[in-house]
């Protein structure tokens, strides 16, 4: 050991930058070899250009026999995947994928990769299926204006046609109120005597018409003369057949029993 003077050791007054003088070395060889070699890309330094020729790997390898392989992650404990997610290993690294809706955890995609079924599914086979509660359960919508509509792991109640939803209940459409026409008012003996008005019209318009000489106008008013008074002979008959028989009937209910 070589002693200075003052008995100051030699190895205690070498500067701190000296011990890391290894690293600083072997990093400048790997990258000089890198550089050269021109390394495959899972490489971080090689010996040459083919895989086989690795000496150290890139973030998401591993060196095994000079070759860098991918790490599967998903295999591993490197992985960290949230809650109803699964683990799926892509080139130097992963992705936590969702799983499939009808899981409660999984471990890969669809429905047959679950761990546990979730709520409105249930396991049928080796895949957890829907359940369609509208065919299961008799009274799925309590309101019986309402029909059941089955969708993915659950379903919903909606009214059927004619009806509207007031809170929670299903109520019949109101129907708009018919507007009334301008005769819906009359009476029966009123009509009548329009009619009659207008026959009149009718008549005296023709009449005039016919006055003036006119041959097929002075038919027209011949005819709808005939018809005018055959319509009104067959209304009072037919009164006067109403009234008759009216009082046989009221005559008949009249008669005492003879003793």
């Amino acid at each position: 050991m070589v002693k200075l003077e003052g008995n100051v050791d030699l190895q205690r007054a070498m500067p701190c930058y000296w011990l890391a003088l290894p690293r600083a070395v072997l990093g400048l060889v790997l990258l000089g070899l890198t550089l050269a070699n021109n390394c495959s890309e899972r490489c971080k330094a090689c010996g040459g250009p083919e895989r086989n020729k690795c000496l150290q790997c890139a973030p998401g390898f591993t060196l095994h026999d000079n070759e860098c392989v991918d790490v599967d992650e998903c295999g591993t404990e490197l992985a960290e995947c949230p809650v109803n997610t699964y683990c799926f290993n892509t080139y130097s690294s992963y992705e936590c994928r969702s799983c499939d809706a009808a899981c409660a955890g999984c471990m890969g995609s669809g429905p047959a990769r679950c761990k546990k079924c979730a709520t409105g599914y249930r396991s049928e086979g080796v895949k957890c299926l829907d359940i369609d509660e509208c065919a299961e359960e008799v009274l799925a919508c309590s309101d019986i204006n309402a029909l059941c509509v089955n969708t993915e792991g659950s379903f919903h109640c909606r009214c059927a046609p004619g009806f509207t939803r007031k809170g929670t209940v299903c109520v019949r459409d109101e129907t708009p109120e018919q507007v009334k026409g301008l005769l819906d008012d009359l009476q029966d003996e009123e009509v009548e005597v329009l009619k009659q008005m207008f026959f009149g019209v009718v008549l005296c318009a023709l009449a005039t018409l016919a006055a003036k000489g006119d041959m097929v106008f002075t038919s027209i008013f011949i005819g709808a003369l005939a018809a005018m008074a055959g319509y009104w002979l067959s209304d009072k008959s037919d009164r006067l057949m109403d009234s008759l028989l009216k009082g046989r009937l009221d005559s008949k209910g009249e008669e005492q029993p003879r003793t």
